[in-house]
């Protein structure tokens, strides 16, 4: 057995952080709140050091620029949290998809300390990143790291566990994880993810992301048979149906029989049903997001939600117009896997107006909305009143597809505003 050196303070950490020093900050519940607390306390001593990170739960003076250039963040993937403080000039925003992230911040960063929350150590002197693997599961033995462990970070299995000599030190703490509550699906969202759900066989393998049309399309799959996982976030919805046996990952052709993810966010039961879970495996998202890997999985469904989608089939699904809301994410990566899978699907889900009753099938997106999607990659399109199939599709088909999914209401104007541009000419 290899025996773990002590905790130590969490204020050892200032020892390793010089003049311009760069932070690596895993995604969500990976952060180490700790030692963010005593890096803040010491910001007035600090120059020019970065904290990368993407997603951020929690917030903080030092995202709201409350210490200038001494510490500032760098987001790839705005929050409820830095969106705002993006707004107003505070934090950095890096686009990025989300499979490039860990090769983006090797290159952009100059020997970068990755600080992280953790399990506490095994027997055997290993600690596990617990909810995260994400980009910095890659960098574990090639960047210098420093831990904050603590007893309520499950000990998951996969590509996120780092030995005791691969670290700086670590500190331990008491603190939880930040649970988020399921979301229950709106009748529309229902109504949608009915239509995604009776496109998806039996042992397929699929990734779903976040929220009320994820959930209810999980919901509506407990009929099927030998599903497979391969997503970037694992949440209670996926548990049930591993808990079900609907998930079972027999068909896949790569990690058969284990749910692949690289990250995990949700309620308590979620993280206690991970402890030690062998069946989930957390990988880094290089591997996970890759498009050449997902590729490799027959039958890979994909489904991601977008804000807006013009008529030749853009996705718009990180800004409202001019301002950014989000980030790219992993959207393009999964639909550009799943483009290439034998038998693959991609979804793109969508209401089809806004609360305000605006239409989200556009005849052009909004000036200054930002691509997430490109038109070429762009498979199905679902909103309440169907679905558009678009790949292969000519402009006009694409066009008289998307209006056909369109609120009612809106499909005149959008018609007339197609024929205007030539998209249609009967």
């Amino acid at each position: 057995m290899s025996k773990c050196p002590a905790p130590v303070k969490p204020e050892k950490i200032l020892d390793y952080i010089e003049p311009r020093t760069d932070l690596i900050v895993p995604i969500a519940n990976g952060e180490p709140r700790t030692l963010i607390d005593v890096i803040e306390e010491a910001a007035d001593t600090l120059d020019g050091v970065r904290i990368h990170q993407m997603h951020c739960l929690h917030d903080r003076p030092y995202i709201n620029g409350a210490f200038g250039n001494n510490l500032r963040h760098v987001s790839y993937f705005l929050s409820h949290i830095t969106r705002p403080a993006y707004a107003a000039g505070h934090v950095d925003y890096a686009p990025a998809n989300f499979s490039e992230v860990p090769h983006i911040m090797n290159d952009m960063t100059k020997e970068p300390i990755v600080i992280a929350a953790a399990s506490l150590p095994d027997q055997h002197g290993y600690f596990s990143l617990g909810t995260s693997a994400d980009y910095v599961a890659s960098m574990i033995g090639r960047r210098r790291f420093f831990l904050e462990a603590t007893p309520h970070m499950p000990r998951t299995h996969g590509a996120n566990v780092i030995h005791h000599s691969q670290i700086l030190g670590w500190c331990q703490t008491e603190r939880e994880l930040v649970a988020v509550p399921r979301v229950e699906p709106k009748p529309v969202e229902k109504t949608i993810a009915a239509l995604v759900a009776e496109q998806i066989p039996d042992r397929a393998t699929l990734q779903v992301g976040i929220g009320g049309i994820a959930n209810a399309i999980l919901a509506g799959l407990h009929s099927h048979k030998d599903l497979g996982l391969h997503t970037e976030l694992l949440h209670d919805g996926v548990m049930d149906l591993v808990e079900a046996g609907v998930i079972t990952g027999v068909a896949k052709e790569h990690r058969r029989n284990r749910s692949v993810t690289t990250f995990a966010l949700g309620t308590k039961e979620l993280y206690s049903w991970l402890d030690d879970n062998a069946a989930v495996e957390m990988l880094r998202v290089d591997y996970v997001n890759n498009p050449r890997e997902i590729a490799r999985l027959s039958n890979f469904v994909s489904v991601n939600a977008t804000l807006e989608v013009d008529l030749l089939g853009q996705c718009a699904s990180e800004t409202i117009g001019t301002k950014y809301f989000s980030g790219s994410g992993g959207q393009a990566d999964f639909a550009r896997g799943a483009m290439y899978s034998p038998g693959g699907k991609a979804f793109i889900v969508l209401p089809s107006t806004t609360r305000d009753g605006r239409s989200r099938i556009v005849s052009t997106l909004a000036p200054g909305a930002v691509v997430t999607t490109l038109k070429n990659t762009v498979d199905h399109v679902v909103t309440e009143h169907g679905i558009a199939r678009l790949r292969g599709k000519t402009l006009a088909q694409r066009a008289k597809a998307l209006i056909g999914i369109a609120a009612p209401e809106h499909r005149d104007e959008l018609a007339r505003s197609a024929h205007e541009r030539g998209l249609l000419l009967d």
